[in-house]
């Protein structure tokens, strides 16, 4: 008897990517993505990014452009091939060699490692699908004028707020970047000091498509949607010349959800990902943009005592992806309390309670959530949430017992792409974060 998994595949094949656009006009630059599974559903989604006020350095449609644009219609179609998993993603706008079609096998297949996990889908890397092109791949004609900028993402929780903060300290001139906007975004950009105009904000549009399909019982589930911003991200980057899009994510984001496992919820915030982001930007594109998060060499727990000492975001940054677009903290889930959690040994119980609104580690709905937070389970919660060690450690803080904080305050993480000229902003952190009565 086939799985409901090798019956999708069966019944559809074939994952077209057909093609991508970039329209332009005074106003606003759009990208357009043509996907489509044979009779079964056709999805075309879009992108938005308003240039009224843009300082634009680069074409938006020039051949290296179209490359970048390509590669992100390559990280949107994850979104709509889970539909069904069509055994076959059939590329007919460009090409890929051998080495770059195993590349996105590598993303596909561990950024979905969650959505394969919560669904019972039983795969490998080598079988869950093969790629084909017949289009033909543009010669790559490299013309970048570059600027004296760093684009740095804006997701509006603590970590960027650190990463903003580090880089205005050291006097970088640096653009904010978003996917979608949300108020926590625009304002803690705002307290960090910058004005309106130094944001290039992306307005990432759904195809209404897929939403229907997913309510109809076709599969759904989490994408790595930190490598959308990856790409998008490059794309802004080449937009306006930035020689580094600058991350925030941190070393604790290198810890797989399920342990014994690959299976990270984080996967496209990992080390391995942005390893393979700079090898590909070279490679593929030729580009001479240095991506990397300025937060590797950290631990959470290190990132929430830095954070604890910038009061200006206290109350502009929010974490929860629940309340996102309401701009609130709603402490029912994993994600509120795991921020709780690493800010509480740092903060005065007031300061916490006027953020939160009430103390969340001894709120009766989250104690699963703790439990698994500090390695009670089988699994994390699949949030982006720090290391088992911190989560103890943290709880271990609040109880009076500092060794394993201790230990963790003082660690350095070698493993990351932080240019040499980017340290000293490292290096200061380190000096406070390490720091230990």
């Amino acid at each position: 008897m086939l799985s409901r998994f090798d019956e999708l595949r069966k019944e559809y094949p074939v994952f077209h990517y057909n093609s991508y656009e970039i329209q332009q006009d005074s106003t606003e630059i759009v990208l357009k993505f043509h996907f489509s599974i044979d009779h079964f559903c056709e999805f075309r989604p879009m992108v938005r990014i308003p240039v009224k006020n843009l300082p634009l350095r680069n074409s938006p449609d020039s051949p290296l452009a179209r490359e970048l644009v390509f590669a992100l219609g390559l990280v949107e179609l994850i979104s709509y091939w889970k539909c069904v998993c069509p055994p076959t993603v059939a590329i007919h706008c460009n090409a890929l060699v051998e080495s770059e079609i195993l590349w996105w096998k590598r993303l596909w297949f561990h950024g979905l490692g969650e959505f394969f996990y919560q669904n019972g889908i039983e795969t490998d890397q080598e079988r869950f699908l093969r790629v084909q092109c017949d289009g033909t791949a543009e010669p790559n004609v490299i013309i970048f004028h570059r600027e004296n900028l760093s684009l740095v993402p804006v997701g509006g929780g603590k970590d960027s707020c650190v990463a903003l903060h580090l880089l205005k300290e050291q006097g970088r001139a640096l653009m904010g970047f978003t996917v979608n906007d949300q108020i926590a975004r625009c304002e803690t950009f705002a307290a960090a000091g910058f004005a309106p105009s130094q944001m290039l904000h992306t307005h990432r549009m759904i195809d209404a498509a897929l939403l229907q399909r997913n309510a109809e019982g076709y599969w759904n589930g989490h994408t790595p949607f930190s490598a959308i911003v990856a790409f998008l991200g490059l794309y802004g980057a080449y937009l306006v010349g930035a020689g580094e899009l600058v991350l925030s994510n941190e070393a604790s984001a290198n810890e797989p959800s399920v342990p014994g496992t690959k299976i990270n919820h984080q996967y496209s915030k990992s080390y391995a990902f942005e390893r393979d982001m700079n090898d590909y930007i070279g490679r593929r594109f030729g580009l001479p943009v240095r991506y990397f998060s300025l937060l590797r060499p950290f631990h959470e727990l290190q990132i929430a005592k830095q954070f604890a000492a910038l009061p200006q975001y206290h109350f502009a940054f929010k974490s929860c992806n629940v309340g996102s677009k309401q701009n609130v903290w709603c402490c029912k889930c994993a994600k509120c309390l795991f921020v709780y959690l690493m800010l509480a040994p740092f903060l005065p119980t007031e300061r916490m309670f006027d953020i939160f609104g009430e103390n969340l580690l001894r709120s009766p709905d989250l104690q699963e959530d703790l439990l698994a937070l500090v390695g009670g389970t089988n699994q994390k919660p699949f949030e982006c949430v720090g290391t088992v060690k911190e989560a103890r450690a943290a709880i271990e803080l609040l109880c009076g017992n500092d060794v394993s904080a201790r230990r963790l305050l003082r660690a350095f993480n070698n493993e990351h792409c932080v240019p040499e000229e980017f340290l000293p902003a490292v290096e200061r952190m380190y000096q406070y974060v390490s720091a230990v009565d």
